[in-house]
C-alpha cells in the first residue's frame, strides 16, 4: 500500500514515539526525511539520525531527545504543507513559530533550512512543518 504522504508519517512516527518514551523509532528512508531528521538534530530536537540500507528502500532511525525529568523535549510537531494543500512563502514573509520558540522547516532552493536561516538568506519556499 502506498502512502500519500511519507513526512506526516515520520513526524507522526516521531510524536508517538517520544510519548511512548522510546529510545529510538524506526522509519522508512528517503533522502527528504534524512535532511528533515538532520535540521531537527541541528536545532536539538533530536539527539542523532542514522540511515540504514537494506533490501528495500533503507530504514532511518531517528534517536529522540528527552530533558533531565523524562519529558519529550518535542511538546509540538505539525505537517503544514500537505499534498493537498501546498503552503509557499517569500523570504521576507516568514513568520516565527511561537514567537520564536520554535521552528519552522522550510524546503527552498538552496536546501532545507529553518526559518531564522531562511530569513536571514532572503530565501522563501515550502514550509515543510513546525516543531516547537
Amino acid at each position: 500500500m502506498s502512502m500519500s504522504d511519507p513526512l506526516a508519517d515520520m513526524l507522526t512516527r516521531i510524536r508517538n514515539a517520544g510519548k511512548a518514551k522510546h529510545k529510538s523509532v524506526d522509519i522508512p528512508g528517503s533522502r527528504l526525511k534524512a535532511a528533515v531528521a538532520d535540521v531537527m538534530k541541528r536545532e536539538g530536537y533530536i539527539n542523532g539520525s542514522k540511515f540504514m540500507q537494506d533490501a528495500k528502500q533503507g530504514i532511518l532511525r531517528v534517536y529522540l531527545k528527552y530533558d533531565g525529568e523524562g519529558r519529550h523535549v518535542i511538546y509540538g510537531i505539525e505537517r503544514v504543507s500537505k499534498p493537498s494543500r501546498r503552503v509557499y512563502v517569500k523570504g521576507r514573509d516568514i513568520k516565527p513559530v511561537l514567537n520564536g520558540l520554535g521552528i519552522a522547516i522550510l524546503s527552498t532552493s538552496k536546501g532545507l533550512m529553518t526559518d531564522k536561516q531562511a530569513g536571514k538568506e532572503n530565501a522563501g519556499g515550502e514550509i515543510l512543518c513546525n516543531i516547537w
